[in-house]
């Protein structure tokens, strides 16, 4: 794979379609790379999170992170740790290759260090978190009101549970 082919497939990944060419060239040549044959382990449940992974080929399963939860399969230009990008903490579940396929692990430096020299894509990227994050906090809010009416309709309570 080129550089030019390297770049695309970075911006497709969620994130990175906000950083121009050259940031993304500098995130190529700063990235480690990573071959992976069928069975490989990316990383497993409880290890360091200490970067984001871009898949550049092939297909990586990520395992439930709860019993009876389906599998996710990452296929190319898809960003595994988002949240590792940023900040460190643990890998909430085992990544492995399916098949072989090779990513580029972005580590919270390197992307620092983008977000630093590129400030235009610094403010693009913050939005887009911050959007996000609107989200989660609207879909957690709408949890919120269907708890609060099924706690109110299994306690036979017509206030919906509030005093």
């Amino acid at each position: 794979m080129g550089l030019d082919d390297d770049i695309a497939i970075l911006a497709a990944a969620p994130l990175f379609g906000f950083l121009d060419r050259d940031a993304l060239r500098l995130l190529t040549f700063a990235a480690e790379r990573r071959d992976l044959a069928d069975g490989d382990l990316l990383f497993a449940r409880g290890d360091p999170a200490d970067g984001g992974f871009v898949v550049m080929a092939g297909t990586i399963r990520l395992a439930p992170r709860v019993p009876g939860a389906e599998t996710v399969r990452a296929g190319r230009s898809a960003l595994i740790g988002q949240l590792a990008l940023f900040v460190r903490g643990t890998r909430p579940t085992e990544a492995r290759a399916e098949g072989s396929a090779a990513v580029m692990r972005i580590t919270p430096m390197l992307m620092r260090r983008v977000l630093e020299e590129f400030p235009a894509a610094a403010q693009a990227v913050h939005d887009t978190l911050a959007d996000d994050l609107v989200g989660l906090v609207t879909d957690l809010d709408q949890v919120r009101e269907l708890l609060e009416v099924i706690d109110g309709i299994s306690s036979g309570d017509s206030s919906g549970g509030r005093l």
